[in-house]
């Protein structure tokens, strides 16, 4: 079964129909190719294509305000399949899911998403609101900055 690299337009709808109630959240699960697929045949490892990715992609994201909330290696799968694993994962910040649609439409950016592409494997891009709470015996209010100091150590509740 072929990954998921891109989504499909009825995935790319539906997420630009999002409310527009602030912030948006976007969980990345990045598994990596060994060897990236290039199809001009240029040669490099799927780390270092999406290195080439995050480095040309970088004045796209941040010029539609885009931020790296949180980031982290998965370890191991404590709830899921036994054989799915991720090489990255982290969470990105869009001031809105419209942000997120402008960035990708940019033509600049369309030029570039080629490494993403030649580098990923498979991947899982899942759109929240930022609106999130902790669970740590109760619920409380998630200030992005105690994200920063490490204590984002237990999963969301939504």
């Amino acid at each position: 079964m072929p990954g998921s690299i891109d989504p499909t337009r009825e995935q790319f709808s539906a997420m630009m129909k999002m409310p527009d109630t602030g912030p948006v959240w976007m969980l990345n699960l990045i598994r990596l190719r060994k060897k990236a697929k290039y199809e001009d045949g240029t040669k490099a490892t799927g780390g270092e294509a999406y290195a080439a990715y995050g480095h040309a992609s970088e004045e796209f994201f941040k010029g539609v305000g885009g931020r790296i909330v949180w980031s982290g290696k998965p370890e191991h799968v404590l709830i899921g399949p036994e054989d799915e694993r991720w090489d990255l994962c982290f969470i990105a910040e869009y001031p809105s899911a419209a942000a997120f649609g402008e960035m990708v439409k940019n033509p600049g950016y369309q030029a570039i998403v080629h490494h993403r592409q030649a580098a990923v494997k498979d991947s899982r891009l899942t759109p929240r609101a930022a609106q999130f709470r902790f669970c740590l015996g109760g619920y409380f209010d998630c200030p992005t900055d105690r994200i920063r100091q490490g204590l984002f150590s237990l999963w969301v509740c939504g």
